[in-house]
């Protein structure tokens, strides 16, 4: 089981390829409503000389799981950062970065990248989104890494494939006591597992741990101010980091903005009206009334759950994997056309469409091996979100969510007890804390159609981060993300706040088409 709707980038990495509530394990809470976080007045608090002073062996990239290496512009190396950052001095991870240099003469600096998920690979998507920024790589160093607990960089691994499989028959819209039971224990077996790979990482894998990460990064680079872009969850982290060091914010970018406001349960909100309001636009553009639309995908969710359907493949798809395959698509507004194929022919009984965007969405390959996004993305979420909603709340829920979206309330209304079920380690914060009124301007882009951080989010964000700080910029646009998903009056805006240092007026409005 895992968090259905997740904040990740939707880049042309994967396919279609494809944000959290965070905390401090080590240096503290960031929680809105815990202990404030120690907020830096200068270099990273005075870490030792044995990790600011490090140097970067940059070296060939090796393959990452099923990809190639990456080119010949692109250099990779590894970080040592402390596991524990209430003890810098003590034991280190090694975190894996990749970079590739300035093509311009007159750089401005290292323009680190974080993708979203949480937990999704740094190393393995920016050389497929560097077409997406080449304008930036004239005048900047490209840069992205592999957060701890991710891929190369200590990545958890919490259950099998073959268990995976076997776990996408659990009801995660349980009818039944019997089915309520399994779907606990699915999460409690996820859990164990995550215990037994992780071990003490597990603690100290928060948004906030990460932000000290880059810090350290920033350092180590030699940059004296943070350049960064933060794609969904990466927009939380780029929040988290400029609470904790305003003073080193430079040019930062937040896109596709999770909303700093909402605690668990409330994010659940958003992305049930989030992904329902994409789905009304999606079934407006098939001419399809959305509320008819709607009810009568619900209807068949509840038809393959009362009986799964054959596909070619031999496998069964399942109420969970035609959700998840339903959700896929919506990230992007070009993928629409393979979800009505895939819907069409499951109503004729074949599952096997909405089963490969399920397997898509899963990072599942032909041979049956699942990516570890969803093993990284739960532990550090579970350690950001001191919420823990027993079955019964989320049951109390379930009206609300239902009201909502018909389609994706049952799903993430009963996701809201799931999700964090009997974790191993407590978490740190109901919400993050992303104010920084002495830092320079960030802007914060919103898409008013975007499914998975709804638009809403973005003046929130821009808000919590203070006046004259947060500058909101939106698009009237769909799919997840606004850069580079087809606006020039976005990417325009963007590259000159990034290239030039020029920022908007607060506010401003890119329509549909410009």
């Amino acid at each position: 089981m895992g968090r259905f709707v997740r904040w990740a980038a939707a880049t042309a990495a994967a396919a279609l390829l494809a944000a959290g509530c965070s905390g401090g394990s080590s240096g503290g809470s960031s929680g809105g409503d815990g202990d404030e976080p120690t907020r830096s007045t200068g270099d990273a608090q005075a870490l030792p000389a044995s990790l600011t002073s490090q140097q970067l062996d940059w070296g060939r990239c090796k393959a990452t799981g099923d990809s190639s290496p990456p080119g010949n512009d692109w250099r990779c190396a590894t970080l040592k950062t402390p596991l524990d950052w209430s003890k810098p001095d003590g034991e280190t991870i090694d975190l894996a970065l990749i970079r590739t240099k300035a093509r311009g003469g007159d750089r401005i600096g290292s323009l680190l990248f974080d993708f979203g998920g949480p937990g999704l690979t740094g190393v393995g998507t920016l050389p497929a989104y560097a077409a997406t920024a080449s304008l930036l790589r004239e005048r900047y160093d490209l840069v992205s890494w592999d957060p701890r607990g991710v891929g190369a960089s200590e990545g958890v691994r919490c259950r099998s494939d073959k268990e995976i499989q076997a776990a996408e028959s659990v009801d995660a819209t349980p009818d039944t006591p019997a089915e309520e039971r399994a779907y606990l224990q699915d999460a409690t077996d996820f859990a164990r597992g995550c215990e037994k790979d992780a071990g003490k990482l597990l603690a100290h894998v928060s948004t906030t741990d990460t932000a000290r990460d880059m810090d350290l990064m920033r350092q180590v680079l030699g940059d004296r101010e943070m350049y960064y872009f933060g794609i969904s969850y990466g927009t939380q982290l780029g929040g988290v980091y400029a609470h904790l060091f305003p003073e080193k914010v430079g040019r930062m970018v937040l896109d596709a903005v999770v909303d700093p406001s909402a605690d668990a349960v409330g994010h659940r909100r958003n992305q049930a009206r989030g992904f329902q309001r994409a789905l009304d636009n999606y079934l407006k553009s098939t001419g399809q009334d959305p509320a008819r639309g709607s009810r009568k995908i619900a209807d068949l969710l509840e038809r393959i759950d009362a009986k799964p359907l054959d596909t070619f493949s031999g496998r069964k798809l399942t109420q969970v994997l035609a959700f998840t395959g339903i959700v896929y698509p919506l990230y992007r507004q070009d993928s629409w056309p393979s979800l009505t194929s895939a819907l069409r022919t499951a109503e004729q009984g074949d599952g096997s469409e909405l089963l490969a965007l399920a397997d898509g969405y899963n990072e599942r390959d032909p041979s049956g091996h699942y990516g570890l996004l969803p093993h990284s993305q739960r532990v550090i979420s579970c350690l950001d979100d001191r919420q823990r909603p027993t079955l019964a709340q989320a049951k109390r829920l379930l009206p609300e969510f239902e009201r909502i979206s018909p389609v994706f309330g049952p799903f993430l209304g009963w996701d809201a007890a799931g999700w964090c079920h009997d974790w191993p380690v407590a978490g740190q914060s109901r919400t993050p804390e992303v104010s920084a009124p002495s830092a320079a301007p960030v802007l914060v882009v919103g898409n008013t159609g975007d499914p998975a951080t709804p638009y809403e989010g973005a003046r929130k964000m821009a808000d919590e981060l203070g006046k004259g700080v947060g500058v909101e910029l939106t698009w009237e646009g769909q799919g997840h993300t606004a850069y580079g998903n087809g606006s020039d009056c976005v990417d325009s805006t963007v590259n000159a706040y990034l290239l030039k240092g020029t920022v908007p007026k607060d506010g401003k409005v890119c329509a549909q088409g410009q």
